[in-house]
């Protein structure tokens, strides 16, 4: 799984249902959620 940023709970978490996403400026993201409290996470990727 992924590690992302929870900015409700204030620390970093695993995202639960993480998927790849290509956002508008063609730049790979991780999308999921919390498994604490399910607020929507948001990773950025690097360009490689």
């Amino acid at each position: 799984m992924a590690e992302g940023y929870c900015v409700k709970c204030k620390a970093k978490r695993e995202m639960a249902d993480a998927q790849e996403v290509t956002m508008k400026n063609k730049r790979k993201a991780l999308k999921g959620k919390c498994p604490t409290c399910a607020t929507g996470m948001y990773k950025i990727l690097g360009k490689a």
